[in-house]
């Protein structure tokens, strides 16, 4: 929990950032980002060391390296020091959340796993939320380098814990690392990851953004036919035929495309629309994180009278309902009543769908294989939320501009071509609008919320194409794995 609420703590402290490092927008942007951009990339390679070496001391030396972090971020006297300080807390990061859920999968036996992987999801889930809570309150009421005090002292205690009580498990293979593999992989997703967090701001037609992509994809390609032809590969391609994985995979994908779609516009909404402070937009979020660690704990045992399959169908058409719910009842009047319900749903549905999702990736590789397994389930999260964030945020930028433009044409021009780049800038600008203040500021929250409902409805479309494609390719009992399965295991 310490590891995700680090990140989406940042996130409310980035108006003090910028304040307390005299910089713009876009560089407090990048210390949140380059963290994740070093988690997305190196978590594969890392999995697999820790499968290799041992998952205890994968586990050490993530907590160490992200304890050590945590305190130069909380000390940062500059730029550069917080950047630098983000990007090793990517690295520990990296190491420590395949591990994590590694030791469930491989240390649980098969009738307590699913309900091991159901409190993980729950606390990967619910956590950021909670953790954005707690950071409003340090941020408002003491200081936004308290934010890492809680990851330190977590971490501490984590390290104690896991000396004395963890056993240690690894592979017994003999064979080399994938170095070829693992560099594909890395430069593939962190040119993917880095060129769709740069898209809302700078847009698709960006040249470098256009190479990063170009570069992104050909890596992929040249990753796939490497671990095709090499006999022990980073990750097996192969093992994708498999409907539990691939299902699973693209699932987990969605969800957390849809996810980043709705976060990206609660804070805007609240903050910018209702006129809220950060804490009590975080406390209105609360509902909608209590609600998916519910789900995902009840999850387990839902599955095992419906099975995985429909279990994850009925999560993901509670998603595509509550995102529907949630496009036709928004509105500027109706305020955080109009959107409940959806979130309720959203949250419900969510958090039904992920802990299956999860099972059904981490059950289609062996257990000597789970730190692969592990990170393949969070790079899905990662590159998920990248790519809701990149096409989703464009749906409510373009839905925004549209409802607008129509209604600048009697302001000045200055404070037009202002309004229409966003809804906090139409809100400074209307400062200087005179009379007609009131009349921008309606009509950039009017034209806010119909961008949002314009994503939300295509967000509700995805999840309802993801619904009738999990029933159709969901995961088969025959790809779930069992014991027997266990091979060259060694615990120390």
């Amino acid at each position: 929990m310490a590891v995700i609420a680090s990140v989406s703590g940042l996130n409310v402290a980035q108006s003090k950032l910028a304040v307390d490092f005299n910089t713009s927008q876009n560089t407090v942007l990048w210390m949140i980002n380059i963290y994740t951009l070093a988690l997305a990339a190196l978590l594969l390679p890392l999995g697999a060391l820790g499968d290799r070496k041992g998952r205890k001391p994968a586990l050490l030396a993530g907590l160490t390296i992200f304890i050590v972090a945590s305190v130069i971020s909380g000390l940062a006297v500059s730029v550069e020091m917080m950047i630098l300080a983000r990007f090793l807390s990517g690295v520990g990061a990296a190491l420590i959340m395949p591990v994590t859920l590694a030791v469930i999968t491989s240390g649980f036996p098969v009738e307590e796993r699913s309900n091991a992987i159901g409190i993980w999801t729950g606390v990967a889930g619910g956590g950021g939320i909670l953790g954005m809570y707690l950071s409003a309150l340090l941020v408002d009421f003491a200081s936004w380098r308290l934010l890492f005090l809680l990851p330190v002292v977590l971490g501490v205690v984590s390290i104690i814990l896991t000396s004395f009580y963890l056993p240690n498990s690894k592979e017994k293979y003999n064979h080399r690392y994938d170095i070829t593999g693992a560099l594909l992989s890395v430069i593939s997703i962190f040119s993917f990851i880095y060129a769709l967090h740069e898209v809302p701001s700078k847009g698709w037609s960006e040249p470098l953004l256009l190479i990063m992509l170009f570069v992104g994809f050909t890596s992929l390609v040249g990753f796939v036919f490497w671990e095709m032809r090499h006999p022990l590969p980073l990750l097996d391609i192969r093992l994708f035929r498999k409907q539990s994985l691939s299902s699973g995979s693209i699932t987990l994908l969605t969800l957390f495309g849809v996810q980043a779609g709705i976060f990206i516009v609660l804070f805007p909404y609240f903050q910018g629309v209702l006129g809220w402070s950060g804490l009590r937009a975080t406390l209105a979020m609360m509902p909608m994180a209590l609600l998916m660690m519910t789900a995902s704990g009840i999850a387990p045992r839902i599955s095992l009278k419906i099975g995985t399959r429909f279990t994850m169908a009925v999560g993901i058409a509670l998603g595509s309902f509550g995102a529907g719910l949630m496009a036709a009842l928004v509105s500027v009047e109706g305020g955080y009543l109009s959107i409940l319900p959806g979130l309720l749903v959203i949250g419900f549905g969510m958090g039904l769908t992920m802990t299956p999702s999860t099972e059904a990736i981490t059950s289609s590789l062996p257990l000597e294989r789970q730190g692969v397994a592990s990170a393949l389930n969070d790079i899905t999260r990662e590159l998920g939320t990248a790519i809701g964030v990149a096409l989703l945020g464009s749906v409510v930028t373009a839905g925004y501009s549209a409802a607008i433009e129509p209604q600048l044409y009697v302001f000045p021009v200055d404070i037009a071509n202002s309004a229409s780049e966003g809804l906090y800038t139409a809100l400074t600008v209307a400062a200087n609008a005179g009379p007609k203040s009131q009349t921008l500021i309606e009509a950039a929250r009017s034209a806010f919320v119909y961008g949002w409902q314009q994503s939300m409805w295509i967000g509700s479309v995805i999840m309802a194409f993801l619904f009738f494609y999990v029933m159709v390719r969901g995961p088969k009992k025959g790809d779930m794995k069992t014991e027997h399965d266990t091979l060259h295991i060694k615990i120390k």
